[in-house]
């Protein structure tokens, strides 16, 4: 299978999971994430030196969550906006993002080859979702593209564990022998449930992913690791 096919193959399942995503991630996760999502906003309105008129742009931006949490926090933090901006993939995703967000516009588009100009976006965010891009670093180079200067990259992402003490042995049970089961029973695609873990394996490691934001020419801003490792934050500068 060549990359094309594996993009287009990953990009069919998520067609096929979006009426079930939000309450599969909010069940597999038991809403921990939303804590994950929160700390991402705050620090990046923390860390951006500007807070009127942003444009925030959401890659592989699925159901809509991500452009929620960027309204909802820059509102407390007393940022103004001036375009919300969805990209992915997979027009399911984006029928149910219009359906909650009705404030942004969104664009079916791969992460490594957005019709966006350069300089576009005050705040680029990706969500569990640059691991799911199978030209990983052209897509990078895309996200400096369209940031302006001074601009953030904010990525969520499952990344490989380094450690296989016994926090890994306890993560490495849930990710492999409960999540898949579980996010299979509540989706009904047992198949879409085992790619998570497995993807997670053949993923990068935090250190590897900086590298390669730093190959980009981002400065990193911040990192930090949540839940015994299980997701990552990270936060770079253009």
């Amino acid at each position: 299978m060549d990359k094309n096919q594996k993009q287009e193959k990953i990009v069919s399942m998520f067609d096929e999971i979006a009426s079930t995503y939000d309450v599969t991630n909010r069940v597999l996760s038991m809403g921990i994430d939303k804590s994950w999502r929160k700390k991402g906003c705050d620090k990046t309105f923390e860390l951006l030196d500007r807070s009127e008129g942003l444009t925030v742009l959401d890659v592989a931006c699925g159901t809509g969550d991500m452009l929620q949490w960027w309204r909802d926090r820059g509102a407390a933090a007393g940022a103004t906006f001036q375009r919300f901006i969805g990209v992915d993939p997979s027009e399911g995703m984006l029928e149910v993002a219009k359906e909650k967000v009705d404030y942004a516009e969104f664009v079916v588009a791969k992460a490594q080859d957005m019709p966006i100009e350069e300089n576009t976006a005050d705040i680029l965010s990706i969500s569990y979702g640059i691991r799911n891009v199978v030209d990983r670093q052209e897509a990078i180079d895309e996200f400096y593209r369209v940031l302006k200067p001074g601009g953030m990259v904010v990525i969520l992402e499952f990344t490989k564990r380094e450690e296989r003490g016994l926090k890994g042995k306890i993560v490495d049970f849930y990710m492999h022998s409960i999540l898949p089961r579980l996010g299979g029973l509540v989706s009904r695609n047992y198949e879409a449930y085992r790619y998570l873990p497995d993807s997670i394996e053949g993923f990068l490691t935090t250190d590897m992913l900086k590298k390669e934001l730093e190959n980009a020419g981002f400065t990193m801003q911040y990192t930090e690791s949540f839940s015994m490792g299980i997701s990552t934050l990270l936060i770079a500068k253009k």
